[in-house]
């Protein structure tokens, strides 16, 4: 068996699964994703199996790594940059990494935002080159934040909003009725609701041809002046040439995210220079104990596809190696 390793986190990061994935005794091919459809095209037809993260896993990639190819093995939980629809065709199983990852980008979430209200990034750099420069920030009690998708994460999120005294609204497919009860959370009808109300907005939905840009400039100005507006799902769910002519007018207070719409971003990409902008490496699940969780997962489900098992419905299915 070869296997096409891609994910820095996983290979990066010291763990269990390392001794998992070397008991297999399978031929480890590395490369330091994400890989480009190009990248991918170039290396695709010699391997039974792709643990990956964000590569392009599109469906010329995937026609031409048959017949040998037996599973994508998913390192995370979206599933925006492999053709899906493609796979199932080919009869190729993909299997990804549900319930690992919502506390650690939950706690991201409110890093970003604390650090975009606070300005904290601005003021620790100023105090780094020797300028005592004090700035005033806002804080987060009493103010609404609506959240965008409330699966995993987003529940998540709204649970620590509470906690901090905000006031909660949600927007999204799935709802559960007991649990924002008992979290105090108010359901929006629409979107566009949402966005009315908010005095931040954070994102957790997935990307989709329905979701793409939906933060766009017609919402963008629905908004409170001053929004603050948070993205620890995807980059492409927000307009960027919207976002920073928001950003530039001031109706956008603050963006804090840690996606983009180009990742690596190339050194010109114009949110990397625009005011009042926090962006983070895409590392919002990337802690030592959710790497452990999620590369685990990872590996254990190709293990078990290639060995004929179903994959793994939750985390805590693990076994040790």
């Amino acid at each position: 068996m070869r296997i096409l390793l891609t994910t820095t986190s996983l290979q990066d990061t010291p763990g269990p699964h390392h001794e998992l994935l070397e008991q297999t005794g399978f031929e480890i091919v590395r490369e330091r994703g994400p890989l480009s459809e190009a990248k991918m095209l170039e290396l695709a037809g010699g391997f039974d199996a792709f643990l990956c993260g964000d590569d392009a896993i599109t469906r010329k990639v995937l026609e031409k790594s048959l017949p040998r190819l037996k599973v994508v093995a998913k390192y995370g939980i979206g599933l925006d940059k492999v053709d899906v629809t493609a796979a199932t065709e080919l009869c190729i199983p993909v299997t990804f990494c549900p319930g690992v990852n919502h506390t650690t980008v939950a706690e991201h979430t409110f890093a970003l935002l604390l650090g975009a209200c606070r300005k904290l990034v601005e003021e620790a750099n100023y105090v780094r080159a020797g300028n005592w420069k004090r700035i005033t920030g806002h804080e987060l009690h009493g103010k609404t934040i609506g959240i965008v998708g409330l699966g995993r994460i987003g529940c998540e999120v709204a649970a620590r909003a509470r906690a901090f005294g905000m006031e909660v609204i949600g927007f999204g497919n799935h709802w559960d009725d007991a649990f924002a009860a008992t979290h105090g959370i108010q359901r929006a009808a629409t979107l566009d609701d949402l966005f009315r109300a908010a005095d931040v907005v954070s994102l957790h939905t997935k990307l989709t041809p329905q979701t793409r840009h939906m933060v766009d400039a017609r919402r963008m100005a629905l908004a409170k002046p001053g929004l603050f507006l948070v993205n620890c799902a995807r980059g492409e769910l927000i307009d960027t040439q919207a976002l920073l002519d928001a950003l530039h007018s001031g109706a956008v207070a603050a963006y804090a995210a840690d996606v983009m719409d180009e990742e690596p971003p190339p050194p010109d990409h114009p949110l990397l220079s625009a005011p009042r902008v926090i962006i983070t490496p895409h590392i919002g699940s990337r802690t030592q104990e959710n790497v452990v969780r999620q590369a685990t997962m990872a590996v254990q489900n190709m293990i078990n596809v290639l060995a004929g098992r179903p994959a793994l419905a939750q985390a805590n299915e693990i076994s040790k190696p």
